[in-house]
């Protein structure tokens, strides 16, 4: 496994885009939701430096299965879901890799009729989408590898690393 990004660069980059949403949010009926599981560290430090009144929200959407690095069917649950309806929205996912992830829960979140639906993502991976949305905020942009850390998973592992690595050919 090798480092591609370090932990104080995250939190450098993560600061800043707290603030840049901050100034673009400020007096607006505002929230956050959360695209489980992979963003749940990122949305975590990520609220924090958002300075303020927010609500929080979030949406379960996985696509991988088992020990693949493969994207499958997407699978959306909504249930966690807030009342969202007249609020400015904010979806927060780890890695725009596809699209396709950020597309569809952006058009299920838009079925709830929020006044405006932008997404952050702390990845977007160069040379992958298929989708034409793009995310609104990113911290960074990074080549077509398989990482992991700083909630960004292999098989269920390696989320709790707080840099994010490529994981190398044997690892996978």
């Amino acid at each position: 496994m090798k480092r591609l990004i370090s932990e104080s660069d995250i939190q450098m980059e993560v600061a800043k885009l707290g603030q840049q949403i901050a100034a673009d949010f400020c007096d607006r009926p505002f929230t956050v939701l959360g695209i489980l599981t992979g963003s749940i560290i990122f949305i975590s430090d990520l609220i924090r430096q958002i300075n303020i009144p927010l609500r929080i929200g979030l949406i379960q959407a996985s696509s991988y299965r088992s020990r693949t690095t493969i994207p499958g069917n997407l699978a959306i649950n909504a249930e966690l879901l807030p009342d969202i309806t007249g609020r400015d929205v904010l979806l927060v996912d780890d890695i725009f890799d596809t699209g396709n992830t950020l597309a569809t829960v952006s058009q299920t979140v838009q079925r709830h009729q929020p006044n405006s639906v932008r997404s952050a993502v702390l990845l977007s991976k160069q040379g992958r989408s298929t989708v034409k949305l793009k995310p609104d905020y990113d911290c960074f942009l990074i080549p077509d590898v398989f990482v992991v850390g700083y909630g960004l998973d292999y098989n269920d592992d390696y989320r709790h690393l707080p840099y994010i690595a490529v994981l190398d050919a044997q690892d996978l």
